[in-house]
C-alpha cells in the first residue's frame, strides 16, 4: 500500500470512524489521488493513524493453547464453567460471558482461542437444556414451552449473523471488539433488569389476588364428599407442567425446515473449507447462506402477517405482526448471530431481551432462545474447527461440564419457581449473566488491549485473504 494511499485511509478516518471499519474489512479499494494537499505535520499523524488501524501484511494473532494437564487451574475453571452454564442456561444466554475470562485469565487460552472454546461449551449447555424442555408444556396455555414459529423467524436469521460474526472474529481487533461488548451488554442487562422488576411486581398483585380469594373461600365453608374411591388419588395431584407425550410435544413440521437450515449451512461450510479464502467460489459459498436464510424467514414470516401462522406463546395477546415489526426482529437475530460469532456468546443476551418486549412469558423465552442457540452455537463450532480455532481435548472436556451443569440447573431453578411462584426469577438470572459478562469480557479486552500498547504490538484491522489457520 502506496504512502498516498495511507494517506487517503487515515484522513478518512479521522473524519468518519464507521468508513475506516468498512474500508479495512473490504481490503482497500480507494483512489491513491484521494489526498494530494495534506500538510508535513499532518501527514505525520496520518501515517501513524493509518499504520495503526491497517498494514497490508499485518497480522498479530498467533495462537496460544496451554497443554492439557490436570492441577488448580483446571479445577478452578471446571467450577466456573460449571455455575456459568447453569446459571446461563436458565436464562437462556449461554453462559459465553463467564466462559471466555476463564478460559482466557485462569486456564491460558488466547481471547480467539477462548472465544471458540466458549461456542463449544454453549453447545454443550445448549443441546442437554433443550433436550430437558423438549417434553415440558407452557406454564399456561396447552402447547409446549418452545414457540417453534418464534424459533422458526429468528433462527435463520442467528445463522446468518453467525457466519458473519465469525469472520469479523478474525478482521476486527481486539480494543474495537471490548467497545462495542460494553456498549451492547450494559445496555441489554439494563433493559432487562427492568423488564423483570415489571414482571415482579406484576407477580406480587396476582399473589395478593390470589391470596384474597383464598380468604373468602375460607371464610364460606364448602361440603364436599370424603376423598375415596378409585379417582381420589388422581384428585389430590398437583398439575405437571411436563407433556403427556414427548413426540406430539415437538412440532416436526417447524423443527424440520430448522434441522434443514442448519444442514444447508453445515454443506456450505465444508464446501468453503476446500476454496482458498477470498477466492471466487469462497465469496460465491458465503452469499449462498444469504437465500437459504431469508427463504426460511420469509416463509415464516408471510404466515405472520397473513395471519395463518400466531405466536402461540403470548396467549389471548396473539396479533398479526406488521412488515416493519418483522424486519426489527430479523435484524435482531441477524444482531444477535453476529454479536454470537465475533465474541463467541450465546445470541441470547440479545434474543433474551427481546422476547421479553414481546410479551413472551420468561420460560417460554428462556427455552426458545435456547433451542434457537443450539443450532446457531453448533454452526460456529463447526466454522471454529474449520478454522482450526482451538484444541479438541479441552474443548471436549468442557463441553462435558457444560452439559451436566445445564441439566443440574434447569432442574434446581424449576423447582425454586415452582416453590416461589415466581418466573421473573429468570429475568433476573439473565440480567444478572449480562451484566456480569459486560464487566468480566470489559475488563479482560481493557487489559489485553494495555499490554499490546505497552509491547507495542500491531492493533490494527486484520486481513482476512491472508489469514492462516
Amino acid at each position: 500500500m502506496g504512502r498516498r494511499m495511507r494517506h487517503a485511509i487515515a484522513a478518512l478516518g479521522v473524519a468518519c470512524a464507521a468508513a475506516v471499519v468498512v474500508a479495512a474489512a473490504a481490503d482497500r479499494g480507494f483512489s491513491q489521488a484521494a489526498a494530494t494537499e495534506v500538510q508535513p505535520e499532518e501527514i505525520s499523524l496520518l501515517n501513524k493513524i493509518a499504520n495503526f488501524l491497517w498494514q497490508s501484511d499485518g497480522n498479530s494473532y498467533h495462537h496460544v493453547w496451554p497443554p492439557m494437564e490436570f492441577g488448580w487451574k483446571v479445577v478452578l475453571g471446571t467450577l466456573i464453567g460449571f455455575f456459568g452454564a447453569s446459571f446461563g442456561s436458565v436464562g437462556g444466554v449461554g453462559g459465553g460471558g463467564i466462559f471466555v475470562p476463564m478460559l482466557t485469565l485462569i486456564i491460558g487460552f488466547d481471547p480467539k482461542s477462548s472465544t471458540a472454546i466458549s461456542k463449544c461449551m454453549i453447545t454443550g449447555a445448549a443441546v442437554s437444556t433443550v433436550y430437558y424442555n423438549l417434553k415440558l408444556k407452557h406454564p399456561t396455555l396447552d402447547m409446549p414451552v418452545i414457540d417453534y414459529d418464534l424459533a422458526l423467524l429468528i433462527q435463520p436469521m442467528l445463522m446468518l449473523g453467525i457466519s458473519i460474526g465469525v469472520i469479523f472474529n478474525v478482521i476486527f481487533p481486539d480494543w474495537l471488539v471490548t467497545v462495542l461488548l460494553i456498549i451492547l451488554f450494559l445496555g441489554t442487562s439494563t433493559k432487562a433488569f427492568l423488564k423483570g422488576l415489571e414482571t415482579w411486581k406484576k407477580e406480587t398483585i396476582l399473589k395478593r389476588e390470589a391470596a384474597k380469594r383464598l380468604e373468602q373461600t375460607s371464610e364460606e365453608p364448602e361440603y364436599a364428599p370424603l376423598p375415596t374411591g378409585p379417582g381420589a388419588a388422581a384428585d389430590v395431584k398437583i398439575p405437571s407442567d411436563e407433556a403427556p407425550s414427548l413426540m406430539k410435544n415437538i412440532y416436526w413440521r417447524e423443527f424440520g425446515l430448522l434441522t434443514l437450515v442448519w444442514l444447508s449451512f453445515l454443506a456450505i461450510q465444508i464446501t468453503k473449507n476446500y476454496t482458498s479464502t477470498c477466492s471466487t467460489w469462497y465469496w460465491i459459498l458465503n452469499f449462498l447462506q444469504i437465500p437459504v436464510s431469508v427463504g426460511v424467514t420469509l416463509y415464516e414470516a408471510l404466515g405472520l402477517m397473513n395471519g395463518k401462522r400466531v405466536l402461540s406463546s403470548k396467549g389471548g395477546e396473539q396479533t398479526t405482526l406488521k412488515f416493519h415489526q418483522l424486519c426489527i426482529y430479523c435484524f435482531f437475530g441477524v444482531t444477535a448471530g453476529l454479536v454470537g460469532g465475533l465474541l463467541g456468546l450465546g445470541g441470547g443476551f440479545i434474543m433474551g431481551p427481546l422476547f421479553l418486549e414481546l410479551g413472551i412469558p420468561p420460560q417460554v423465552s428462556s427455552a426458545t432462545a435456547t433451542f434457537a442457540m443450539m443450532f446457531s452455537a453448533s454452526m460456529s463450532v463447526v466454522e471454529y474447527y474449520l478454522l482450526n480455532r482451538f484444541p479438541v481435548p479441552y474443548a471436549v472436556y468442557f463441553v462435558a461440564v457444560a452439559f451436566i451443569a445445564a441439566i443440574i440447573g434447569q432442574h434446581a431453578v424449576r423447582k425454586l419457581i415452582s416453590w416461589l411462584g415466581r418466573a421473573s426469577l429468570i429475568i433476573f438470572i439473565l440480567a444478572f449473566m449480562i451484566f456480569v459478562s459486560a464487566i468480566s469480557l470489559g475488563g479482560v479486552g481493557v487489559s489485553n488491549m494495555i499490554q499490546k500498547i505497552q509491547r507495542h504490538e500491531y492493533m490494527g484491522f486484520e486481513n482476512l485473504c491472508k489469514y492462516d489457520a
